[in-house]
């Protein structure tokens, strides 16, 4: 992905961080918009994760911070979540300015219950799907609940919250009470996708049913089984930005590409910027990549990461060949590989004619009623396999521009 810090006004005098992520390689077909939980901010892993799995399916995404957090201007305590929708309808604003309204709104928590509002007051929204959101807008308050009369005595007070203190003021007790989620959803014009974990100890999923409840369709709902209310385990957060992908491809559709073809068995394609590569084998679609320490995005397997993919699996299919073969029992191979080399210096040194030996470690693990013959044998066909073989002769390569 290429991504940008950016900034833009809320409307009160301030201005709002955002970070703006666009695919690599291809013109985003949409634009989605991420509202974070109540008083996280758009840098949180779950929300990078999520953006992620969108900017692979072509979105561009714009994940900003509300008023008064992460690097937005502006004092907590002074907003509310009038204010939070407002914030949204500036950051789609700016959207629709410098690129195109955006077509899918996310939001995660409180977040979700802001683009549930937000969403009825802008033109152009096919899609709209909420992570862990409550119901109503006052459920957050539950959070602070002994700190409640203090609030109401005061006009505000510190309270605790993920274990960080913030300062919550009246007026946004006040707004929250205002609020009504329920009349927004019922006037939505759009898709509604739900994700809500059972195990949820922040917002109980009972919310999530009121909100299925209140939506007109189409509306799905789907279970985060076994993720918290942050979504801290990374695969959990990848799990829910790629349904969302897929879900709201039924909503917004994508131009198709315009297919990788060739006369030879594989084509390779790379734009302009970064290094995801577009991969066709036969009528199979990979993509490869550089890790991210050498400027990659690490949206696949590196060069080097495909030919040991490539011995391992010949490695395999080798074995368990003769094996079959022999009619002897093989219930798995595994194979284990490690390049060691360079990917810096070695692309540094593409124009140089490096000497340097790779070195390919392999660990094969087999299983199954086998003799010490019978293995050592195996492990002899092993050094066999063809892809094995290619790496020890001489190989030419010969090319053409065209």
């Amino acid at each position: 992905m290429k991504s940008s810090r950016v900034s833009f006004p809320n409307g009160r005098g301030q201005q709002l961080s955002a970070r703006l992520e666009l695919p690599v390689n291809q013109h985003p077909h949409a634009f989605a918009l991420f509202a974070h939980c109540f008083t996280c901010s758009s840098s949180l892993a779950a929300v990078r994760n999520i953006s992620r799995a969108l900017n692979l399916r072509g979105y561009g995404v714009l994940r900003f911070d509300f008023t008064g957090l992460g690097n937005s201007e502006g004092d907590f305590v002074d907003t509310n979540f009038t204010t939070n929708i407002a914030d949204l309808l500036a950051a789609a604003e700016y959207l629709a300015a410098a690129h195109q309204p955006p077509s899918l709104l996310v939001g995660h928590s409180l977040g979700g219950a802001a683009v549930l509002c937000a969403a009825t007051q802008l033109t152009g929204i096919r899609a709209v799907a909420t992570i862990g959101a409550p119901f109503a807008a006052d459920h957050v308050a539950s959070h602070f609940a002994e700190d409640l009369k203090t609030i109401e005595q005061q006009g505000a007070a510190t309270v605790n919250i993920g274990g960080r203190p913030f300062s919550i003021a009246k007026q946004f007790l006040d707004d929250l009470e205002e609020q009504r989620v329920e009349e927004h959803i019922q006037e939505l014009d759009a898709a509604l996708l739900i994700l809500h974990s059972p195990q949820d100890q922040t917002v109980n999923i009972d919310e999530a049913a009121k909100l299925y409840t209140a939506a007109r369709h189409p509306k799905s709902f789907v279970s985060l089984d076994g993720a918290d209310h942050l979504l801290t385990n990374a695969a959990d957060a990848h799990y829910a930005g790629e349904v969302i992908a897929g879900w709201s491809s039924r909503y917004i559709s994508a131009p198709a590409a315009a297919p990788l073809q060739s006369d030879k068995e594989v084509a390779v394609r790379l734009g302009k910027e970064g290094f995801t590569t577009e991969i066709m084998v036969r009528h199979h679609h990979l993509t490869a990549d550089e890790p991210e320490s050498v400027g990659g995005n690490d949206y696949g397997p590196g060069p080097y990461d495909l030919v040991s993919a490539g011995l391992g699996a010949c490695t395999a299919m080798t074995i368990q060949l003769y094996a079959r073969r022999k009619k002897w029992n093989v219930e798995s191979v595994e194979v284990h590989i490690d390049h060691r080399k360079d990917y810096a210096e070695d692309m540094a040194a593409a124009d140089e004619n490096p000497t340097k030996i790779d070195h390919f470690d392999r660990t094969i693990m087999l299983r199954g009623d086998l003799d010490e013959a019978q293995l050592a044998r195996l492990l002899e066909i092993a050094d066999r396999c063809p892809v094995h073989k290619t790496l020890h002769e001489t190989v030419e390569v010969k090319t053409v521009l065209k």
